[in-house]
């Protein structure tokens, strides 16, 4: 016998960030309503506790819908008329009605003062609680059957059936595939969000050194960006490498991970750049060029650079040739790496894929294919750039899901 209602009106698969969302908005603005969460792990939240280093990255401080779009790789289109109703204003006071006060950081980022992941999940533990959401973990969807105006969901531990469903899966082949058999088209997931791994003298045994603001290209693409960039073990990471693999997500893994960078570490062009050099060459002319650093880099990337440019460590800036300087102008503005795959960047499990943003109504985020049925989160082909956006995403689409409900009932 099972302790837990089966005809329900609403289920949510997937009890994570949207999911908790959907089910806590749906439920106080509906108390008359039953709604159950199927989870299938023993516990839910569980990206909502590792984001952000385990403090909770729970949005960004970008509060323009048209300036907000431009972190969404796929979804940008889509997205700005939900902005326009359920954003990061929005989701700042919805947390501070509840007790839960955000902090901005200097890079945009946002986090409970608390700087605990704990405190948002305790909070939505407490409203679900509050507002009778049925928690049901354990419980791993096997099918979904439209029978009449009835969804039944056939689960590990029974069946159970409801009126409307709210997927909220995040990204799960399983799912995918479910939906795929319900008739939605799925876009191929690829992951988004990884490092480039390199293997190059001129970054080896430097981890941890950054270079503050680089342009970062994809050779023989039009992918581009800028911003700091962090030397590691394996090869390169910080923002302009985990934007370029989220806009560059469908591109690259065609590629197979397989492709030249070519990184400007000081911003000029390689004229400017070999400019400077011949007046650095007359200012420092009985100095070593190893240790006499130029263009505020960091001291070890630039000694890197000099030797890579054929340069001898007790060569003196009046003993360059033509030749040396550019070659140097050449590794500061031009320097040509080979990727030679990818690592996931910290716990950051996001991919580019899932359902076809062409068959969600975004007004409501419902099915266009399967009337009452829902989306919210990561299950779509939506996804973003580090920093609080992907959490965004799943606050606004369940928002919307939630008020679409609520209208209906």
């Amino acid at each position: 016998m099972t302790n837990f209602k089966t005809d329900l009106d609403i289920i949510i698969i997937g009890g994570g960030a949207a999911g908790f969302f959907a089910a806590i908005n749906i439920a106080e603005q509906n108390p008359n309503l039953n709604i159950a969460i199927l989870e299938r792990g023993k516990t839910g939240l569980q990206k909502v506790k590792i984001s952000g280093g385990g403090r909770c990255n729970v949005t960004h401080a970008e509060f323009i819908p048209s300036e907000l779009i431009e972190n969404y790789p796929r979804g940008k289109k889509e997205l700005l008329g939900p902005f326009h109703t359920f954003m990061t204003g929005d989701t700042i006071a919805w947390f501070e009605e509840r007790g839960i006060a955000l902090k901005i950081e200097e890079d945009g980022r946002m986090f409970p003062v608390s700087n605990s992941s704990q405190t948002i999940i305790d909070c939505f533990l407490n409203e679900a609680k509050k507002y009778n959401v049925e928690l049901l973990y354990n419980h791993s969807v096997k099918t979904v059957i439209i029978n009449k105006d009835k969804f039944i969901v056939k689960t590990n531990q029974g069946n159970l059936s409801a009126n409307k469903i709210i997927m909220a899966t995040g990204s799960n082949p399983k799912i995918w595939n479910l939906l795929s058999d319900l008739g939605h088209t799925i876009v191929t997931p690829v992951p988004s969000l990884f490092t480039f791994d390199i293997k190059d003298g001129r970054i080896k045994d430097i981890p941890g050194v950054v270079a503050k603001d680089v342009e970062v290209k994809v050779i023989g693409t039009d992918l581009i960006s800028e911003g700091p960039l962090l030397i590691t073990h394996v090869g390169i990471s910080a923002p302009s490498i985990l934007k370029l693999s989220a806009f560059g997500a469908v591109e690259l893994a065609k590629l197979n991970y397989n492709f030249k960078i070519s990184v400007n570490f000081i911003r000029y062009d390689i004229e400017s750049c070999v400019e400077y050099l011949k007046s650095a060459k007359q200012e420092y002319s009985k100095k070593t060029v190893l240790n006499s650093v130029q263009f505020d880099l960091p001291k070890r990337l630039w000694k890197k650079l000099v030797l890579a440019s054929n340069i001898q460590e007790t060569e003196r800036w009046a003993d360059l040739n033509k030749v040396q300087l550019e070659t140097l102008a050449n590794q500061l503005t031009n320097a040509v790496f080979q990727v030679i795959g990818k690592s996931t960047f910290k716990e950051e499990f996001v991919t580019a894929g899932g359902v076809d943003l062409k068959e969600i109504n975004f007004k409501t985020f419902e099915s266009k294919r399967i009337p009452n049925l829902y989306f919210a989160g990561e299950v779509m082909n939506v996804d973003a750039v580090t920093g609080g956006f992907n959490f965004q995403n799943a606050w606004t689409s369940a928002f919307i899901v939630s008020k679409a409900i609520s209208k209906s009932n």
